[in-house]
């Protein structure tokens, strides 16, 4: 590998170029190698895996960077335009941070990279049988409330505009 410092010859030249690849680094040197070789490479299942959700994620943030509107939106004035914050949604599920009932209301704090779109509320006998399903309404920023007065465990779904689906009991 060779370091390049001031050439006039390679200045805004990058890419491959035969069989040298040139790159232009951080630091504003230019590095010029040779081209690497990948024709013996061997994925581990776990890679195939992770390009196999990485071509879905990307096939959804392709469409969704084009109907979504809040994705342009978290992209103005960013380094990020609307498919890296469509890919980024897909792949970030949304977190339920906590859980809590008083006084006849079940209140559920969810968060996201962009946004929740929709929390249910199920309540739950000591067998696990559904007593109550609902959907419960945005009260604040990240703050979701359900009304019931029926006693149970409480099991909290959130899903964000990507799909992602998270459970969480209490």
């Amino acid at each position: 590998m060779a370091k390049v410092k001031d050439n006039i010859f390679l200045s805004g030249l990058s890419g491959s170029l035969g069989n040298l690849v040139i790159r232009h680094m951080a630091d504003g040197s230019t590095r010029v190698c040779k081209k690497p070789n990948f024709s013996n490479r061997k994925f581990s299942q776990g890679q195939k895996d992770h390009q196999s959700r990485f071509q879905l994620g990307a096939e959804y943030a392709r469409e969704a960077a084009k109907k979504q509107p809040i994705y342009s939106e978290l992209a103005k004035g960013t380094t990020k335009n609307a498919y890296n914050w469509a890919l980024s949604d897909w792949f970030k599920p949304p977190v339920i941070q906590r859980i809590e009932k008083k006084e006849g209301k079940i209140r559920v704090r969810a968060i996201d990279n962009v946004m929740v779109t929709k929390v249910r509320v199920r309540i739950l006998d000591a067998e696990g049988m559904v007593l109550e399903v609902g959907e419960a309404s945005q009260v604040g920023s990240n703050w979701w409330e359900y009304v019931s007065d029926t006693e149970g465990m409480i099991e909290a779904t959130t899903w964000d505009l990507a799909g992602n689906e998270v459970k969480s009991v209490l």
